[in-house]
């Protein structure tokens, strides 16, 4: 049961310390709307999108107003359109621009799913749907893309990875006249999961049912704000109060997904923990590394530091409510956070540096700006070097970099809002291509092995 004098204290936290519900998001399958005639397919998708959600806004913003909880977007995903698609032997575009349609007419700002997954190969439809995401991407403003290229079990798909260095380039080039944004709403994961409630990654997963309510919670504000109260703690006493917080944080998230749920009348899925950044200042995950005691984000001991971050918000979190999911833990988007933004343009941040981080965070190099004549290649050894973290430590990781099409080192990508800005970083300019050319199929590691 949820008691409300549990959330009581939060109400300062909203007030002062930037905490709110970063998204609900609905996830809606779209296995019933396959036909082969593309056109009546998409009349299914748009009908049934329209359908499943057309109170999803409305009843956040009843919900905000009635308890006072910023709800900063509401949000869909569907079932992987590569899955949809694959029966009509036409380009996907189609799912993408019906997507948006039915994205504006519900008032969402996002809808996540135009999606493959091709960890262990292409199936029918997997490489229609990828060549076709640059385009879909200029031509709609609220579909995001993701494709999954890799997991423990199955190992990762090198020609899946290549390719993917092309389509971010592309995606890229596509959209340069309005600030390359089309690469930052494309993700490429290894070890995705079916019930992310974040953009762009999110898609509805096969497993889940016809219609479901996810939650994503924010909040590395109020984290901050609680450690800053306790200067000379020791690291347990530090690990015990971002805990604490972490539990007070998320039942704000429960509340929210059972009200939305019974509202809407689906069921309710998940809260995602994540600590979600933005370029807010006092709402970053970096400013809660240099409160714990590091000069600058990057420094040495930032590895550290962050792993005993995630962990203590994921345990913090997971008693709080009914059904932890999604990603959770600690975000290092740098375009979306005020003190990444700062490490990376100083110097103290590099990629090198954010790869090793997302060996104990969540997710992986996400938001990140590399120069424009950064080659395809680089892009898909960057995603091969992020997958093969992800599938070695059975974590979920991506790969978000936007190429700065037209600038280099030191310039800068601007987006607004809760995309922020991006300086541009130094990409090592080796050539990774002999072995990315090799093509196949990195096998699955030992431990893959659990039955």
């Amino acid at each position: 049961m949820i008691n409300l004098s549990d959330i009581l204290e939060t109400i300062r936290m909203i007030q002062d310390e930037c905490l709110d519900i970063r998204t609900i998001t609905m996830g809606i399958s779209l296995l019933d709307c396959i036909d082969s005639d593309i056109d009546k397919a998409c009349k299914k998708v748009y009908d049934k999108i329209t359908r499943c959600a057309k109170d999803l806004v409305k009843v956040g913003n009843e919900i905000e107003k009635e308890y006072g909880i910023p709800i900063i977007n509401k949000r869909i995903s569907v079932t992987p359109i590569a899955m949809i698609s694959a029966a009509c032997h036409e380009s996907p575009i189609k799912f993408a621009l019906t997507m948006d349609k039915a994205a504006e007419a519900v008032g969402v700002n996002l809808i996540g799913g135009y999606s493959a997954l091709v960890q262990k190969g292409f199936a029918a439809g997997d490489r229609e749907l990828i060549e076709s995401i640059p385009e879909a991407l200029r031509l709609t403003s609220r579909v995001c893309s993701s494709v999954n290229i890799g997991s423990t079990k199955a190992g990762i798909n090198l020609d899946a990875c290549k390719l993917m260095g092309r389509i971010v380039r592309e995606s890229a080039e596509a959209t340069k006249d309005s600030a390359c944004f089309g690469a930052a709403k494309l993700v490429v994961f290894c070890n995705s999961v079916d019930d992310n409630p974040f953009m762009a990654g999110a898609y509805h997963g096969v497993g889940e049912p016809d219609c479901i309510i996810n939650v994503g919670v924010s909040g590395p504000g109020v984290v901050r704000s609680a450690l800053a109260k306790n200067p000379g703690a020791n690291i347990n006493e530090i690990a015990n109060i971002i805990k604490t917080t972490a539990y007070k944080i998320t039942r704000v998230g429960q509340l929210v997904g059972v009200t939305a749920s019974e509202r809407l009348g689906v069921p309710f899925g998940i809260v995602d923990l994540s600590l979600a950044p933005t370029p807010q200042v006092g709402d970053s995950v970096a400013h809660i590394l240099e409160e714990i005691g590091l000069e600058q984000c990057g420094a040495p001991g930032t590895t550290a530091a962050l792993a005993m971050l995630n962990d203590a918000v994921k345990k913090g979190g997971v008693m709080a409510c009914s059904s932890v999911g999604g990603l959770s833990g600690a975000f290092i988007p740098v375009s979306e956070d005020a003190g990444m933004i700062a490490a990376a343009k100083s110097g103290s941040l590099c990629i090198e540096k954010l790869e090793a981080m997302t060996a104990v965070c969540s997710v992986g190099l996400d938001m990140i700006v590399v120069p424009g004549d950064t080659t395809a290649d680089t892009i898909a050894a960057i995603i091969a070097d992020e997958a093969a973290i992800g599938m070695v430590n059975s974590k979920t990781t991506a790969v978000r970099v936007i190429p700065a099409i037209g600038k280099d080192v030191g310039e800068e990508l601007d987006w607004g809002g809760l995309f922020g800005c991006g300086p541009v970083m130094k990409v090592n300019t080796m050539s990774p291509s002999k072995f990315i050319n090799r093509g196949g199929q990195i096998p699955a590691p030992l431990h893959s092995l659990k039955n």
